[in-house]
């Protein structure tokens, strides 16, 4: 009969097991700083590199370095890692300046003063490519990446809609924002953190996964602050009806005389659309009702992880009080921000982007990277095995999957084809599902990881979370030797699922988190979700980004 099962702890089984201090007394010394090499020392097998507390005495810099080293080898590589929307490579001439840069604080203003001018150029640029009007005094600021931008951009809608209504003698006690529920979970942050009713509206596939104008219009009311419109959504990159919502608040406005703004959210889109378009329509601040943009310049942008940016179209969207005068460090600085210390470095690789890529250097790395994402789109949908839930490799207007259709190649650029950003959201078709009843999809996800790709596999927002979905983001660094080694793989994966039975694919289900995680996080397992303090159906349920 066989014995139960018990859990074991690793590291009272380690503790047990391991030679006793006495036997290496005379090989290592306890006070020890200096070693041949960092395997030779007493961390290499006597003594464990302290986890979570500070040790008594600190150990020699090239066996911590090592050491450290070695564990961080375990992290998947950052080049397949196709889950994020982060950039992973910057040319060596960036990094360089990123090097020669990295000590320099974006809060010294006076002692960084040429760093500064960067950044005023580079909010000068962004402000121009976003079409500012003739007129208009744009003004805006780096961040720390697009979550900051967003909470600012609603920070200033709330308090605009706030002095509008205390100088109306109205009540100001219930704003309210609007925002699909395939939103990324910052949006979210922001209403919860400043107070503001947060109105998430589902998304269906008539609506493609994405923010509903009809829903808009059936949920807007006095008490709306502004709307959350995102260019790109991270769910399956598709860009919403800026446009077509911009039309409804002003027909609202017309009937009421309530104007209500759009804020949006250009994660990433903000550096995709200026140079492949938006699919006809407008998303900026050719709209007068857009008041606000943010963008992440660590995503498409082409800078490594920790700037964003937020502008808004003139001084006058940004409410005076919100705006702080510091006398600090020798200098006055004028101030809307969350964080104060925050890097330089990203602002100077930002700047050098701009102006070393240009205009047409931009345009030709995301035509390209569109052009791979709607390769791998097609190859996808061509094994019969997969159908893509995004759309960018369709022609313009043609939004359906249909079985056996000849795909579209015929198209010159991007503005031959559905807008959005090169992002492949994908999933098993119906007819493998069918056939392959036991094959779940995560199993796809999981046997990818195994080779090293980082592809997630989680459901669709409320509403649609039936559908689960793979997602591949195609940044830069997706050459076309990688994407053919890509689809190579997935297909091979998917072969194995193929000639498998259930018994063996149990393996390949989600593994169990490590202790680590389970005691430094709150979250759940994807099979548990519905335990969550705040389940997926409960708003937006987790940041895809």
């Amino acid at each position: 009969m066989a014995g139960l099962a018990r859990h074991i702890d690793p590291d009272e089984l380690i503790k047990k097991l391991h030679d006793h201090p006495s036997h290496r007394t005379s090989h290592h010394s306890n006070r020890a700083v200096s070693h041949t090499t960092p395997y030779s020392s007493r961390y290499a097998s006597a003594t464990e590199l302290s986890k979570f507390r500070i040790p008594h005495d600190g150990a020699p810099a090239n066996v911590v370095h090592q050491l450290l080293k070695d564990e961080l080898d375990l992290d998947g590589r950052p080049n397949l890692n196709l889950a994020s929307f982060v950039g992973t490579y910057m040319e060596e001439e960036a990094e360089k300046l990123m090097i020669e840069n990295l000590s320099k604080n974006m809060s010294d203003v006076d002692e960084y003063p040429a760093m500064m001018s960067m950044h005023s150029r580079c909010v000068s640029i962004l402000a121009h490519l976003w079409g500012v009007q003739k007129g208009e005094t744009a003004i805006g600021t780096a961040t720390t990446g697009s979550s900051e931008a967003i909470h600012l951009g609603g920070l200033a809608m709330k308090r605009r809609w706030q002095e509008r209504r205390k100088a109306e003698g109205k009540d100001t006690s219930n704003p309210n924002i609007i925002m699909g529920a395939n939103a990324q979970v910052a949006l979210e942050k922001f209403a919860r953190y400043f107070e503001v009713e947060a109105r998430i509206l589902p998304v269906s596939v008539k609506s493609r996964y994405r923010l509903d104008p009809d829903l808009v219009k059936e949920n807007i009311d006095e008490n709306t602050i502004g709307i959350f419109v995102i260019m790109g959504s991270t769910y399956t990159g598709h860009y919403e009806p800026v446009e077509e919502i911009s039309n409804i608040l002003d027909e609202y406005e017309k009937k009421t005389g309530i104007d209500i703004p759009i804020h949006v959210d250009a994660a990433s889109g903000g550096f995709i659309a200026p140079f492949c378009g938006s699919g006809g329509s407008k998303w900026n601040f050719e709209l007068p009702r857009v008041k606000s943009i943010n963008t992440s310049g660590h995503k498409f942008g082409l800078v490594y992880a920790g700037v964003g940016w937020i502008i808004f179209r003139d001084e006058q969207f940004l409410p005076k009080h919100l705006i702080f005068e510091l006398h600090y460090l020798g200098g006055t600085e004028e101030s809307y921000t969350l964080n104060f210390s925050r890097p330089g470095a990203q602002i100077i690789c930002q700047y050098y982007n701009l102006i070393h890529l240009g205009f047409t250097g931009y345009r030709a790395i995301m035509e390209n990277a569109l052009a791979n994402a709607r390769l791998l789109s097609r190859s996808l949908e061509a094994t019969g095995w997969y159908q893509c839930v995004s759309d960018i490799h369709r022609k313009k207007g043609d939004y359906v999957y249909e079985k056996g259709e000849k795909p579209y190649t015929e198209g010159q650029s991007s503005a031959d084809y559905n807008a959005g950003l090169p992002v492949v959201a994908f999933s098993l078709s119906n007819e493998f599902k069918r056939k392959y009843p036991y094959v779940k999809q995560v199993s796809v996800s999981n046997l990818l990881r195994a080779k090293q790709y980082i592809i997630p596999n989680y459901p669709l927002p409320p509403n649609e979370e039936k559908t689960e979905i793979l997602r591949v983001v195609v940044r830069e660094s997706m050459s076309m030797d990688l994407l053919d080694r890509l689809i190579c793989d997935i297909c091979a994966v998917t072969e194995t699922l193929m000639s498998s039975d259930a018994v063996d694919l149990a393996a390949w289900q989600p593994a169990s988190a490590s202790i680590e995680k389970q005691h430094s996080s709150r979250g759940v397992e994807s099979k548990n979700r519905y335990l969550a303090n705040r389940p997926m159906d409960d708003g937006v349920h987790r940041s895809v980004c």
